[in-house]
């Protein structure tokens, strides 16, 4: 019970974090380019890490392991927030995060195939109405004083892609956390994120330079708190419960981001934007009904193992 009050809590805390992500982002928009945001925010979690990874005392993964790491440092904190950052250029905070929700489905799509699951026909049903939710959005065009303007298919691209990132990231990070701590998971996948941003080295060094104390706080944050403290909260929980289950309480990630968005930004999303996240957010939530089918044999043996750690979790 102690276990799993403590994931519940910890995804409380990715949620809140996460959904913040979106709109200090969506702040620095104008002063640092997508690359060196990035590079900035990997560079800081890792550095605020490496005193809880300890890595001179643990022992290092090696083999497939470091393969899964090498992915999802990659996919997820190299290609994502790379993704991520230059669709919010575009588009604002609440609407991203709508649009980006449905990396949970992508993933079951991705797990139909990888691990034989099967296509059901809620998995089907709920893709398509959650695209059909992407190509709203893509379409809205409400451009009133009250709201942001949400059109740009670009940004909606960008979004997507960010999503496939974000679902590929979350498939290759769950096997990886058999093998070690959720901190250490999280080190080493912005180390790799690092490693992968180099290039933007000499830009991040150029934008700092004539940047101001808000929008070096905003790097900071970013860096220290969505970064370092979320993804590690996410992983303590993804290490004691399924994919599934954590992925699901990431769909309240739009709505505290629009909250967020609206308070510090003043940003509200354009009214057809609103429809259009909302199928998103159906779509996704139909998706989730495959989880009453047969549960496969390697997440029974799974639960399994960790009801044998501390009963149900």
């Amino acid at each position: 019970m102690r276990t799993r009050d403590l994931s519940m809590l910890a995804l409380g805390v990715t949620v809140l974090l996460w959904a913040s992500a979106f709109v200090g982002i969506r702040a620095v928009g104008d002063t640092y380019s997508p690359g060196s945001l990035t590079l900035g925010r990997l560079v800081v979690g890792a550095l605020v890490l490496t005193a809880f990874a300890r890595p001179g005392r643990g022992r290092m993964p090696s083999g497939r392991p470091l393969l899964l790491v090498v992915l999802y440092g990659v996919v997820w904190f190299g290609a994502y927030n790379l993704a991520l950052n230059a669709a919010e250029r575009d588009l604002d905070a609440g609407t991203t995060a709508l649009i980006v929700n449905i990396g949970p489905a992508i993933a079951a799509v991705v797990a139909g195939f990888l691990y034989r699951e099967g296509f059901p026909r809620p998995l089907l049903i709920g893709m398509g109405i959650a695209f059909a939710g992407v190509a709203l959005i893509a379409l809205s065009t409400d451009r009133d004083s009250s709201s942001v303007d949400t059109a740009s298919t670009t940004g909606v691209v960008l979004c997507v892609a960010a999503a496939i990132f974000y679902a590929f990231g979350a498939l290759a990070q769950k096997p990886a956390l058999r093998h070690m701590e959720p901190v250490m998971s999280v080190w080493l996948g912005c180390l790799v994120g690092v490693v992968v941003c180099l290039p933007f080295a000499p830009a991040l060094i150029e934008e700092l330079s004539g940047a101001s104390f808000h929008d070096i706080a905003w790097l900071l944050y970013l860096g220290v708190f969505p970064t370092a403290i979320g993804f590690s909260t996410w992983s303590y929980a993804l290490k004691r419960i399924s994919t599934g289950q954590a992925a699901s309480t990431t769909y309240l990630v739009p709505a505290v981001a629009t909250l967020i968005s609206w308070a510090v930004l003043d940003e509200v999303p354009a009214a057809l934007a609103f429809v259009g996240g909302a199928m998103c957010l159906v779509g996704v939530a139909i998706t989730r009904l495959r989880s009453r089918s047969p549960v496969p044999a390697g997440e029974l043996h799974n639960g399994e193992n960790q009801a044998g750690d501390g009963g149900a979790r």
